[in-house]
């Protein structure tokens, strides 16, 4: 070669190389879906923000979201995108799309759809939890569920739609959705308030129906899984989460039950393998949560990972995380794509937190456990009518992480008195551990089965977090959140459930039918089970009824399975510091309570919100956004928010500047997205 073309080569060479660092870096600084990326990391390698600066973070820009609705939100769910210096978010009651500017927070357009009498009776409503953006390159389009169940695409620069999307730019997913129960287009109980995902030009949307335990009957809507043509909104496939006559999995659901049986649809987010060409479904729980006697088998694919192929939707594998679901055990959070080694051997893996506390890892190319999944035996209930799963299966590695039964050794332990006061308490509730079923109450005992890491418990939608350079995952866990499960029988008149579940908090109330419940100085329906209501309060002179902690972070090593720190989340609550009855005692942090915490992970740190209010000496009333040593678990910075963190926070880098963005609300204090980010003088 002449050496003038070497030369020119050399050049080239050198360009592409820089023009590709320039890629990665703006790539590093976007935060361009949901959870960061499609494996579902919440992960960005930034540094300025680190363990010696963190406490003196400030706000660089604030959104309050009262002014995009009706009326304010006390519940924003959301976590912001951020690509080419914009931020993407959902906000408001009527869930309006907006974009901001990314270092100054000024509204640069916002897209609001008026659905009437289709959003007032929509069973997911209000903001959401966030949106999807698309670019080929020279297009760029923001995608977005309403609570009606419409896909909207919209132009990302003006926020007009599209209008060569759907009907005007809309898809109506009521339609064409190969149901047996047909949703009305105005009542149907269908929606989504998940964010959909954007993959290799398909979207891909999920389902989800109205929140609460006590379904109004055994039929219901089905939640399929669709994907759809980016470009033109055209169906391109849906895979049928209850499987139809002749498909795989119909034998699974005795006596035909998987005709009218509903629900067990995606709710939370999707994670997809571009490379791959696969998309991996974390399924909810079948119609209703606690009693399936109406739906007897092992009912796939309810609560499965399953793995569809993303051109098709055609199903490559599953897995069945828990059979015949009777727990409200929904696969509640993003499935988390790792790439790790095992024993010297490099596994393209699938690592899936739960409400159990168990972080069930797999293959996600073949979907064989990494390691040993031990089917064991399970007790069997005694409820009339209920159909019982012999076994489920345990993972051997890692262990859980989080409480996930309750027996007299986690329950309140601040003094021997307490303790003592405990176990009578819980004297009149069946004990057991993970998998104790639930029972059929009685006024004599038991009212129901104490359960943790069930509807509230270890890890919910918010999900967990990983770093694919050390292989560790990062999960926050409600750690004390009791859900007692008792069932009583139906009122045909109400429901053709033969059971229905009487679930509360503090203080149970026993449940006789939607929206009724029974208190200790209320007269007894006369349809309930005889003998009389009961009234019985879980806690202890207003205590937590278990131990703390309450809730932690943990670190889990996926190329060895194992925990190695965790931590307990959030300052010692205001009503355990200063009770009376923990005078003069030395109380270590417990931790917080809460179930919608959501962890951020950057090159040195693990960030995450207070999920409650709490005041302390050095600050007033409000929450603390919380930094962690990624290496050790240590707390090593906290700024105040005005409020707990309501949604999951990100980070991005815009202008040279890293910011962190989380949405905070709860209680009187309604939605605000707020950004952080260091004083000029300290980056």
């Amino acid at each position: 070669m002449h050496p003038r073309n070497t030369r020119a080569a050399t050049l080239a060479t050198a360009l592409v190389a820089a023009a590709a660092l320039s890629a990665q870096s703006a790539k590093d600084g976007d935060w361009p879906t949901y959870a960061a990326d499609l494996a579902a990391t919440r992960y960005r390698p930034l540094d300025q923000i680190n363990a010696a600066n963190f406490n003196k973070l400030e706000v660089a820009w604030r959104f309050k979201t009262d002014n995009l609705g009706n009326r304010p939100e006390y519940k924003l769910e959301g976590t912001p995108l951020m690509v080419n210096g914009v931020v993407y978010a959902t906000a408001g009651s009527r869930r309006a799309a907006i974009a901001l500017d990314a270092a100054t927070g000024e509204l640069l357009w916002v897209h609001g759809e008026h659905e009437g009498a289709r959003g007032a009776a929509a069973p997911r409503q209000l903001s959401g939890r966030g949106l999807a953006y698309w670019s080929d390159g020279q297009e760029e389009r923001i995608l977005y569920v309403t609570p009606g169940y419409r896909l909207i695409a919209l132009h990302a620069k003006t926020g007009a739609p599209v209008p060569t999307f759907g009907d005007k730019g809309a898809v109506d997913l009521k339609l064409n959705d190969d149901q047996t129960i047909f949703p009305d287009l105005t009542t149907g109980e269908i929606g989504m308030q998940s964010a959909p995902v954007v993959a290799r030009d398909v979207v891909i949307v999920g389902a989800s129906f109205r929140e609460g335990m006590t379904p109004k009957s055994m039929r219901n809507n089905k939640g399929y899984v669709r994907g759809f043509d980016v470009r033109t909104g055209k169906r391109l496939w849906i895979f049928h989460t209850i499987p139809m006559k002749g498909e795989f999995g119909y034998d699974t659901w005795e006596s035909g039950s998987a005709e009218y049986t509903g629900n067990t649809g995606v709710w939370t987010q999707i994670s997809v393998d571009e490379q791959l060409g696969l998309v991996y479904l974390p399924v909810e729980s079948p119609t209703g949560d606690y009693y399936g006697g109406h739906r007897p088998g092992n009912n796939l694919f309810g609560e499965s990972l399953v793995c569809v192929d993303l051109k098709t939707g055609q199903r490559k594998w599953h897995f069945q995380l828990v059979h015949h679901p009777l727990w409200d055990m929904d696969i509640s959070s993003a499935p988390i794509l790792a790439d790790i080694t095992v024993n010297g051997r490099a596994v393209k893996a699938v690592a899936q937190p739960t409400k159990q506390g168990f972080l069930y890892v797999f293959d996600r190319v073949t979907g064989q456990p990494v390691w040993p999944m031990e089917e064991r035996p399970v007790e069997k209930g005694t409820v009339p009518g209920e159909w019982y799963a012999p076994t489920q299966p345990f993972p051997t590695r890692p262990p859980a992480y989080s409480r996930n039964g309750i027996s007299v050794d986690d329950l309140i332990d601040f003094t021997p008195a307490l303790r003592d006061q405990a176990r009578t308490i819980v004297a009149k509730y069946r004990l057991g551990p993970v998998f104790t079923p639930p029972v059929e109450s009685k006024v004599d005992g038991p009212l129901a089965t104490l359960t943790l890491g069930t509807a509230s418990g270890g890890t919910n939608w918010p999900g967990g977090s990983y770093d694919p350079e050390t292989h560790i995952v990062y999960a926050y866990a409600c750690n004390a959140c009791v859900t007692p499960i008792g069932l009583v029988p139906s009122p045909k008149e109400i429901s053709d459930l033969r059971y229905i579940a009487g679930t509360a908090g503090q203080p149970v109330r026993l449940r006789t039918g939607p929206g009724e419940n029974v208190g200790a100085d209320a007269p007894m329906p006369s349809r309930a089970p005889a003998g009389g209501g009961g009234f019985v309060a879980l806690n202890v002179q207003g205590l937590p009824l278990i131990k703390p902690p309450y809730s932690t972070i943990s670190a889990i090593n996926l190329d060895k399975g194992e925990i190695i720190w965790q931590t307990p989340h959030g300052e010692t609550p205001d009503a355990i510091r200063n009770h009376p009855a923990l005078k003069g005692l030395n109380i270590p942090n417990t931790g917080q309570s809460g179930y919608n915490v959501g962890t951020l992970i950057t090159r040195t740190l693990v960030i995450a919100g207070d999920g409650q209010v709490t005041t302390t000496e050095s600050h007033p009333r409000g929450a603390m956004l919380r930094a962690y040593d990624k290496a050790t678990g240590k707390e090593v910075g906290a700024v105040w928010m005005p409020a707990p963190e309501s949604g999951s926070p990100m980070t991005y880098m815009v202008n040279g500047r890293q910011y962190i963005v989380v949405a905070v609300s709860g209680g009187p204090y309604s939605g605000e997205y707020i950004a952080f980010r260091l004083p000029a003088e300290e980056r």
